[in-house]
């Protein structure tokens, strides 16, 4: 069984923690922010985290969830960062979800005790950690199979590795075009008669992600989303005979369709039915100003009046380093340090320095980026864009931002720049 790490933030910084004051180095997060440091110390580029707007967005979430007899156990490899999870789990979360056994030896490291691994697992190696975990009675933990190799694998591992219970597992129902997953209801349930005959193995529902099915909210996406959800549906009713005692989980929902999943779910459930109908959404702590801006329920472009809504907590900030032709700026940040697969940086506004007023910017755009650099590009005319000015700028996509950082600040809002917490991840 894990044992819990020490505090993240009783672990001194480095030169290695980009973007921190020189004066950070060598100190904890606790004893740096008793110095009660500020935004404009930090070097660019930087990802810096507002904690009014991840406050509001975890709160909104748990309300909705309740409001939805839904529970949530949020995709923890968004953020990769035990001190968010925190937050999450706080509020309400039955528990982290998780991609990787090597995600899970991390959660477990920080003490989480409800997991959900949104995948398979077959290593056996990864395995026999597994079978050493499930000493600890106190630990929740559930998986996925899509096949009956992946059964018999998982079975024969455990089994050698003499797991002190039986491992819960859902099948996972997928779709033609999809990711993983059974791809008919009659493969779904040979692998849910398979786990059930399994004495290292228990049966313990059905799960999938339907947001691989589509990427946007025309009616089109919606519909697949719908007709997918309602055969997860299918498959549960057609294997509940084979539940064994203990918690039965139905489970979807990334950051796009939980509006959708809620619809389905709520049609499904009845008067009598103690199945735990689990949403896995991750990304709407931070939220953001691209591609979930575009396709969330709840972004404050779409919600109508008095409906839940998200707010992006998350910003980029990159500084001029180079006017090389008219209407061109080169910003210090690039790839290495923002997202870029699903829309690039947006230009929000400029300011002289961190800690001056910000201007908003309308026109100049983010046209291409390399490993350390980004070009803003605008009328020569107006872009106010000087050496040594910096921009604020509108992430897209929170998975592949967390992860370009070991170290990120935490304001208590985008205007007072007040430096709160410092947040660590470990990918």
């Amino acid at each position: 069984m894990a044992t819990p790490t020490a505090p993240a933030g009783a672990v001194p910084f480095t030169a290695r923690d980009k973007g921190l004051p020189a004066r950070a180095i060598g100190l904890t997060a606790a004893e740096f922010l008793a110095t009660a440091p500020r935004l404009d110390e930090f070097w660019t580029p930087l990802v810096v985290l507002d904690d009014a707007a991840m406050r509001h967005n975890v709160d909104t979430m748990a309300h909705w969830c309740a409001e939805h007899a839904l529970a949530l156990m949020p995709h923890g490899k968004t953020t990769m960062a035990p001190a968010l999870w925190q937050r999450q789990l706080d509020a309400g979360a039955l528990g982290i979800t998780l991609a990787t056994m090597g995600q899970v030896r991390t959660a477990r490291s920080f003490g989480v005790a409800s997991i959900m691994l949104a995948n398979s697992a077959v290593d056996e190696r990864s395995l026999r950690y597994l079978a050493g975990e499930l000493t600890d009675p106190g630990l929740r933990f559930v998986c996925w199979a899509d096949s009956v190799q992946t059964v018999e694998t998982m079975a024969r591992a455990l089994a050698a590795a003499d797991a002190p219970r039986p491992v819960d597992v859902c099948v996972e129902l997928g779709a033609a075009g999809g990711r993983t997953g059974a791809r008919t209801l009659d493969e779904a349930i040979a692998i849910a008669e398979r786990v059930a005959a399994a004495p290292t193995l228990r049966l313990a529902g059905v799960a999938g992600y339907e947001g691989s099915l589509a990427h946007d909210r025309s009616d089109n996406a919606l519909r697949a989303v719908r007709t997918y959800l309602q055969q997860q549906i299918a498959l549960h009713e057609r294997i509940r005979h084979l539940y064994g005692p203990g918690d039965v989980y139905v489970t979807a929902g990334g950051s796009a369709y939980f509006d959708v999943v809620a619809d389905v779910y709520a049609d499904a459930r009845g008067a009598a039915d103690d199945t735990l109908f689990v949403l896995r959404s991750g990304a709407y702590i931070v939220h953001d100003d691209g591609f979930y801006r575009h396709i969330s329920p709840f972004d404050e472009a779409r919600a109508s009046e008095g409906a839940p809504r998200f707010v992006p907590a998350m910003r980029g900030v990159a500084r001029v380093v180079s006017h090389p032709e008219p209407g061109l700026a080169l910003l210090d940040g690039g790839k290495r340090d923002f997202p870029y697969d699903e829309g690039l940086p947006i230009p929000r506004a400029a300011a002289s320095d961190l800690g001056d007023a910000w201007e908003p910017l309308t026109g100049p755009e983010v046209s291409a980026m390399n490993d350390q650099h980004s070009y803003l590009r605008g009328d020569a005319a107006v872009l106010p864009a000087p050496v040594g000015s910096v921009i604020e700028l509108g992430l897209s996509h929170p998975c592949t931002t967390f992860d370009k950082w070991r170290v990120l600040p935490v304001v208590d809002s985008w205007e007072s720049g007040r430096v709160i917490d410092l947040v660590r991840t470990f990918f």
